[in-house]
């Protein structure tokens, strides 16, 4: 059962997720190095070696820490990337306060809707507590980008935003085109692109780091779209129905993540959108934390419309 810690502060209530410790857990903070690690991941998750430097100890001492630490149920694995033929760890507090439960009286305060952990773990850095740490990115209606083409899947985010706000808060204007983004400066931040490499300016720049690609082949008539590609097998969807929901690092900004929901056209990508907003549970059943992910979506057009 997940529990919160709910809060009035002038006039409006706040909560952040609490993890009920039993007392035989709290062994692994009763000594300086756990709190101190505690104290970073709070600002933001990070990999041992990380830790060890900004402590000033020797790897191995924070590598038993953080293990003790994950064990207890205080640290969760939010990515993972391979260094010297072995795999490194991207740890994070489980969540934003701890505490233990003395006995079990509860008041009623109507229900609260969490995000899954497997979704949570999916979309890493863009979410912070119940708050969204990111843009989501939709291509300009206008002609635009080396295919001077408008985005005619822009509005798909409109879904994507009224799913994540069952879950986050966010304060500040969360949806961006493509050109202000990168006008503004903001490619380093935490991005969720709506669209390929077509409509969408900021697709195109992510295109060939992306784990299924789109095929991008020079014409007389300009720049053509040739199917999406799995970097892995090499096999080409061309498709119309077809979408794929991916994730990647950022490669403006490393401790950022870019999450793109796209496909060979509008429908494509609408079938991406259904597939994270509606069946996100079989959709990313084989997300494993990977810091480059994606998977293929196929949409069915039950209708025939």
């Amino acid at each position: 059962m997940r529990k919160w810690l709910v809060w009035e502060k002038e006039g409006k209530s706040y909560a952040k997720e609490i993890t009920i410790l039993r007392p035989g857990q709290l062994k692994a903070i009763a000594n300086e190095r756990g709190v101190q690690i505690l104290k970073l991941l709070a600002k933001k998750p990070m990999y041992p070696a990380e830790i060890a430097k900004k402590l000033g100890l020797y790897p191995q001492k924070v590598y038993y820490h953080v293990r003790r630490l994950e064990r207890a149920g205080f640290l969760r694995v939010v990515g993972e990337k391979r260094i010297k033929g072995g795999a490194a760890k991207l740890y994070a507090l489980r969540c934003g306060a701890f505490g233990v439960e003395m006995n079990g009286d509860e008041e009623e305060i109507g229900k609260v809707k969490v995000m899954d952990e497997k979704l949570m773990k999916f979309f890493g850095p863009l979410v912070e507590g119940r708050r969204l740490n990111g843009l989501i990115v939709v291509g300009s209606p206008l002609p635009h980008g080396p295919f001077r083409t408008g985005a005619r899947d822009g509005h798909y985010s409109a879904q994507l935003a009224l799913f994540l706000g069952q879950f986050l808060d966010h304060d500040n204007f969360c949806v961006r085109l493509d050109v202000d983004v990168k006008a503004e400066g903001l490619l380093g931040e935490n991005l969720i692109l709506i669209g390929g490499p077509g409509v969408n300016s900021v697709s195109y720049e992510v295109n060939k780091k992306l784990p299924y690609f789109f095929n991008i082949k020079s014409s007389k008539y300009g720049y053509l779209l040739g199917g999406i590609v799995s970097k892995r097998t090499g096999e080409v969807y061309n498709e119309d129905l077809i979408g794929v929901v991916e994730r990647i690092r950022n490669p403006w900004n490393k401790r950022r993540v870019i999450v793109l929901i796209a496909g060979n056209k509008a429908v494509g990508t609408k079938a991406g959108i259904i597939g994270l907003t509606r069946y996100y549970k079989g959709l990313l059943k084989g997300f494993k934390g990977e810091e480059e992910w994606g998977v293929l979506v196929r949409g069915l057009d039950a209708d025939g419309d």
